[in-house]
């Protein structure tokens, strides 16, 4: 005797569809283009979360570097002097000091025995 699989195929369908509603075309009701659609966009995703922290990171470097050459400084002069002292701050952190905080980026840097120019 045959088995259909029912509401289960019925139900996995409808979520593909629900996922590919904003798609033009073709891609957002009919079920096999839309799997397809929605595999390629779920790839994309994933690859996207990841290159994102890569740009983020790329970013907070650039800033740090620009406030290093600003006070005669290099960016692995900054980051060794702050190793060496044991100051554990994020990039994230010592960006956003050097951005909004000047002051409080001098101080950290003269807490790691950097003398600035």
């Amino acid at each position: 005797m045959r088995v259909k699989s029912g509401p289960k195929a019925k139900n996995r369908r409808r979520k593909v569809l629900k996922l590919t509603e904003g798609m033009t075309g073709r891609k957002r009701n009919a079920n096999k283009v839309a799997q397809e659609a929605l595999d390629r966009a779920m790839n994309f995703n994933y690859r996207h979360r990841k290159q994102l922290k890569r740009n983020m990171r790329q970013t907070w470097v650039t800033r740090l570097t620009a406030a290093s050459r600003a006070r005669g400084l290099s960016y692995s002069q900054v980051i060794g002097a702050l190793n060496k002292a044991n100051i554990s701050i994020n990039r994230k952190m010592l960006a956003d000091l050097a951005a909004t905080d000047p002051q409080n980026f001098n101080a950290v840097l003269k807490a790691a025995g950097i003398q600035i120019a």
